[in-house]
């Protein structure tokens, strides 16, 4: 097994992380960034407001961000026969999928929780806020990660299925986005809880939807 996930991971992170037309892992990066320095000028030089919502731009920064790649995750390997060419070798859809949604997390959720560093800076937020904010990235990002693999082979080989993807992404990921936002205010410790919770249900059922999405599209 590990013979095979190896390679894949190997394959699926040079794509991911090297770019192509995407621009690779840099461009959800500098996405992020971006939205941290523009919300201080246009909310104004309030610091106390910035304090308060600077946690909540973060984590909308970050499911924007990752909603960029959708396009490269699944529609290319289907559309080259790559795979028909892993059912050859015994390698199932779904473990290409589990291994895309791992890959995919690890092209962007360790960098937007490195680039949360210098953006709460930009947005006046303390050290205790910055910590709850980097546990809440490290809990929420697989389930970010694992809903937008799901959701590009769901829409793969549909007619606009890049812009269909990201509109299908953003209302799902929703609840993570509520519990690892709402964990900046009272009762943090559940928020994270909560959105955790979310991440281990969407990654569970991740690699069951995504390869059943994989076969269709392929059927």
């Amino acid at each position: 097994m590990s013979g095979r996930i190896g390679p894949l991971l190997k394959r699926d992170l040079a794509r991911l992380l090297l770019g192509g037309r995407g621009g690779g892992a840099i461009m959800p990066v500098l996405f992020f960034l971006s939205v941290a320095m523009l919300y201080p000028f246009a909310v104004g030089p309030d610091a106390p407001l910035l304090a308060r919502t600077g946690g909540g731009v973060i984590w909308v920064a970050a499911l924007l961000a990752a909603i960029l790649p959708l396009d490269r995750l699944v529609e290319p390997d289907i559309e080259l026969g790559m795979f028909d060419q892993w059912a050859l070798r015994g390698i199932s859809e779904e473990l290409v999928i589990a291994v895309r949604v791992l890959a995919h997390w690890l092209s962007f959720g360790p960098p937007l929780m490195l680039a949360a560093l210098p953006a709460a800076a930009l947005l006046g937020l303390d050290g205790e806020t910055l910590r709850i904010v980097e546990i809440g990235l490290l809990a929420g990002t697989p389930g970010l990660a694992a809903l937008g693999v799901t959701v590009a082979a769901l829409t793969a080989g549909l007619r606009g299925g890049a812009a269909l993807s990201g509109l299908l992404v953003i209302p799902m990921a929703v609840p993570i986005l509520i519990f690892g936002a709402g964990s900046l205010g009272m009762g943090g410790e559940s928020g994270l809880a909560l959105a955790g919770a979310v991440s281990l249900v969407l990654l569970a059922i991740a690699p069951f939807a995504g390869g059943a999405a994989v076969r269709a599209a392929r059927g």
